[in-house]
């Protein structure tokens, strides 16, 4: 625990000394030292006229001292005030008078009696003083009452001074507490100017970086255009967002992303000018506004710092770490003059900076819009589409080169929009993938195929195997196992009859999680391909090390393999090693018999595509097997 400053403990210090019953306490013993004073004096004069006072005003502040230690404060306070008013009042009436050194008391008294008494009782006492007082002053006028004046003395003039000092003490007490009371408040109130100040602070800054946050920087705005409209210049909004942060977090942990995004922060306002100002929106993404920007060659240059100074690695609690960041660019007041109309244009062209490839720098234009727009469109359809019914499933056949015998069908996702007609998957998985709905709409997929191909098994097909693709996504969400074996169990399809189709990027992950998963999934009696193969990295030993068992040759190779002498090397390169690693491959695509010979004559194994037929829909894929098998090739039962 952190230690409080040293003044905040002298306050709370000097809080304790002058609590409402330690002063009480210290009010009555020195008025009983007093007392004892001089009554001892008052025995050595041989004068006993005040010792009935000095006692029984003695027995009281010992009850004072009593109802003090029972916490009894409100008695105790009283008490002391009738007794100290009684007591000096008494001593006045039966010795001097008005000229009585005991009247010096009675300033103590009121001053007691207005920093520990209610109102109330203050008045009582300031009207009972003034009251006898009166009364003592008509006894002497009227001579019903006469009070001899003294002459002075030793003893006269040590009983002013036990007076003057108890009177003293306990000015000098209620004064420190005053004191302490202002000091106290003054450090309050400074306080509470800190705390305003604080809190101000955290409205217009990022309490991680200590950056403006978008309220300031929509302000800054406002000042930037000004000073634009007066300098005839322009102002330029930056939207950066940092790649693959999300992976840094998860594989590194939060507090060491928050690290990266503090030196993030210092590098990126190290490298500005004094006018710019770097902004958190959140997360990972910065806001960079630049004034007073002439050509747009100025802010590339600048935007080409920025990314630079992403790339070169970061060290953080002892990691070193590579980043890169997605900078999108809108201008003022080429592309609007709101703040938040630019920052939404920034962020399009941020997002199209990071579909580029990443660690990129794009302007926005006006195509980014249409295209955003249609991204929200298809956004939300997507999320009605599986509950009004609208996703079909089509199905490609896939042959065995060397007998001609269908082995198996592809299915392929389609969607029929109310308004667009049949959406193609190339349109819509993207935007899928990106707002998570390819998930729900995965475990359909995989519901649908099941259910479809036992159907067909159920009609005599029963040697035919379902290939369904799956996105990366779906395995990140850790729900994709559940989706397959309740596809399995809804349909009571065997597992061996289902192929996942995966995506190259996924194994080259090779994270323990997605291994483990497919070993469980492999355990199951699902079978796994490749898809795309050798449009990505290729690798042969996660080949070996997933046990897959069929690649399927990505079609941008297999339709120019007549025309294409390096597609065709790459082709049959691709044929000698999984021949070599007794895989099985699927040529994508295929669609005319020249193409069909040079993959027979290279060894590939199987294939789909229009030289054999399209994807269709799953009562026309029926009608196609049963029209092939009719026309004489009878197939060998699985």
């Amino acid at each position: 625990m952190h230690e409080p400053p040293s003044s905040t403990l002298q306050i709370a210090d000097d809080a304790t000394a002058r609590s409402p019953a330690r002063r009480l306490a210290q009010i009555t013993i020195g008025m009983l030292l007093g007392l004892g004073v001089s009554a001892v004096l008052d025995l050595l004069d041989s004068d006993r006229t005040n010792i009935y006072v000095h006692g029984a005003a003695a027995l009281a502040l010992a009850g004072v001292l009593w109802a003090l230690h029972t916490a009894q404060l409100r008695l105790a306070s009283g008490l002391l005030l009738v007794t100290a008013v009684v007591a000096i009042s008494l001593l006045v009436w039966q010795n001097a008078g008005l000229r009585d050194p005991a009247m010096l008391a009675y300033p103590g008294i009121l001053v007691f009696a207005s920093t520990m008494a209610g109102r109330r009782l203050f008045i009582a006492v300031l009207a009972t003083i003034l009251a006898f007082l009166g009364l003592v002053a008509a006894g002497n006028v009227q001579g019903w009452h006469i009070n001899e004046v003294p002459v002075h003395s030793i003893a006269n003039l040590v009983d002013v001074g036990v007076v003057l000092s108890i009177t003293a003490f306990v000015v000098w007490l209620l004064a420190r507490d005053l004191r302490s009371a202002v000091a106290e408040l003054r450090a309050e109130n400074a306080r509470v100017h800190e705390s305003r100040a604080h809190i101000e602070f955290l409205a217009t800054h990022d309490p991680l970086t200590g950056l403006p946050n978008r309220l300031l920087a929509r302000d800054r705005f406002a000042q930037a255009t000004v000073q634009a409209q007066r300098d005839q210049s322009g102002v330029a909004l930056l939207f950066l967002d940092l790649d693959d942060f999300k992976h840094i977090n998860d594989s590194l942990g939060h507090p060491t992303g928050d690290e990266l995004l503090r030196a993030v922060s210092h590098r990126l306002t190290s490298n500005l000018r004094a006018g710019d100002t770097v902004c958190r929106q959140g997360g990972d993404e910065f806001l960079i506004l630049l004034v007073n920007v002439g050509h747009e060659d100025d802010i590339a240059e600048i935007g080409v710092k920025l990314l630079a100074q992403l790339t070169a690695p970061f060290v953080v609690d002892g990691h070193e770490i590579s980043s890169s960041g997605s900078l999108g660019i809108a201008l003022y007041p080429h592309d609007g003059s709101d703040f938040d109309e630019l920052l939404k244009k920034a962020d399009m062209a941020m997002y199209s900076a990071k579909s580029a490839g990443r660690n990129a720098m794009r302007y926005f234009d006006e195509g980014m819009n249409v295209g955003m727009q249609e991204h929200v469109q298809l956004v939300a359809g997507l999320r009605s589409a599986l509950a009004q019914d609208e996703l079909m499933l089509h199905f490609q056949p896939q042959f065995d080169l060397a007998s001609g015998r269908i082995v198996g069908a592809e299915a392929l996702l389609r969607w029929r929009h109310p308004k667009l007609g049949l959406v193609p998957p190339s349109r819509f998985i993207r935007v899928a993938e990106q707002s998570g709905l390819v998930v729900g709409i995965g475990a359909w997929v995989l519901r649908e195929a099941c259910r479809q191909m036992k159907v067909w098994h159920d009609l005599g097909l029963s040697d035919l195997v379902v290939c369904v693709n799956v996105s990366p996504v779906q395995f990140h969400r850790n729900g994709i196992e559940l989706d397959i074996t309740d596809a399995l169990d809804a349909s009571g399809l065997q597992a061996r009859h289902l192929e996942l189709e995966l995506t190259e990027s996924l194994l080259l992950q090779d994270s323990s999680a997605v291994s483990e998963l497919l070993q469980r999934l492999r355990t199951l009696g699902v079978s796994l391909a490749i898809d795309d193969f050798g449009t990505g990295y290729s690798n042969l030993g996660y080949l070996k090390r997933f046990e897959v068992r069929r690649l399927k040759i990505d079609q941008s190779f297999i339709r120019r393999l007549p025309v294409d002498k390096h597609d065709e090397a790459i082709v049959r390169a691709i044929i000698q090693m999984a021949n070599s690693l007794q895989l099985t491959t699927v040529a994508e695509g295929v669609e005319s018999v020249e193409v069909l010979a040079r993959l027979l004559d290279m060894g590939c194994t199987e294939g789909q595509g229009q030289h054999w037929s399209g994807a269709l829909p799953a009562d026309e894929f029926l009608g196609f097997v049963r029209r092939h098998r009719a026309a004489g090739w009878v197939p060998r039962l699985a």
